[in-house]
């Protein structure tokens, strides 16, 4: 094998909460992750010379060891003792500091498709074991589907799938710090945290309705009022019929959940014409078939 093309997952967050500050300065953290039908290409070709060589369609990307995907691809190099180089044409399409970890999906997407491409021979396991030298969402990334998140996000459980259905993304036009948002968030007793344990008991319900309910995002408090605009494209998208809509990660991105297909194209095209968000997608939930087999025989029961 010389070449290999992948696909790169975005992902949003059902929840997100904080629990507290650690003594190493990271943050306790509890999240429903979950991946969507929104992703980069990835075309990685083997070369002859030495070295990790990437272009891609956005200018103003880094692509020297800035970029996550260089840096799991000499992670792989020195880990493994790889001698070829490594050339990498990156299509980007989620939008880049959104909250829907665009550059940890890439950097996963990395992690696969060179140990297909060099015969490596490691398990998922494995490789989420590597890509948390990379970051704490690279883990996630490689697992993908429905998935409850603690630790600083690197603790992972595979959840039962969340029901599929339209989901509609609108970035605006700005760019949000995630250290200024962490560093901003207030843990105290106002805080309102979400029900993330009803969120979860729906979701193994197959209750679409309900687990859109009991979405919500701490984060959300900090991010909101330095850009009112969160605000306005959530009540844009609850106003043309979404289930609920908040804000993924540590933002700018909102998402809106829908029930009805006509309903979400109609709430792309309202979206797109508002002038609220600079980049719009109309998308759906992912499930890994995996995870959607493994559910189903557990309904079962044993021996089926």
């Amino acid at each position: 094998m010389e070449k290999i093309n992948v696909k790169a997952l975005a992902k949003i967050n059902l929840s997100l909460d904080v629990l507290g500050k650690r003594e190493d300065g990271y943050h306790e953290v509890r999240m429903v992750m979950q991946t969507i039908h929104l992703y980069d290409r990835l075309k990685i070709t083997k070369t002859k010379e030495p070295g990790i060589l990437i272009k891609t369609n956005l200018d103003f990307l880094p692509t020297n060891e800035n970029n996550l995907i260089y840096k799991a691809a000499k992670l792989l190099q020195e880990t493994y003792g790889i001698q070829s180089g490594v050339a990498v044409l990156l299509q980007k399409h989620i939008p880049v500091a959104a909250g829907m970890a665009g550059g940890s999906t890439d950097a996963a997407a990395m992690l696969y498709g060179m140990n297909q491409l060099f015969g490596l021979g490691l398990k998922r396991q494995g490789l989420m074991e590597l890509g948390v030298k990379l970051g704490a969402d690279v883990p996630y990334c490689l697992m993908r589907g429905t998935a409850l998140a603690e630790g600083i996000g690197e603790k992972l459980k595979s959840l039962p799938p969340m029901p599929k259905c339209p989901v509609l993304i609108a970035k605006p036009g700005i760019s949000v710090s995630t250290k200024y948002v962490y560093e901003n968030l207030k843990l105290d007793g106002q805080l309102s945290h979400p029900d993330i344990r009803a969120q979860i008991a729906a979701i193994r319900r197959g209750d679409l309705k309900t687990a859109a309910q009991h979405m919500g995002n701490v984060l959300e408090t900090v991010t909101v009022p330095q850009y009112p605009v969160i605000d306005e494209i959530k009540r844009c998208m609850m106003d043309c019929g979404a289930l609920n809509a908040m804000m993924s990660g540590s933002g700018p991105t909102v998402f809106g959940l829908f029930e009805d297909e006509q309903m979400a194209h109609a709430a792309y095209g309202v979206m797109q014409e508002s002038h609220l968000a600079k980049q719009v997608y109309l998308t759906s939930i992912y499930n890994n078939r995996m995870a959607v087999d493994l559910e189903s025989r557990r309904r079962r029961g044993p021996g089926h």
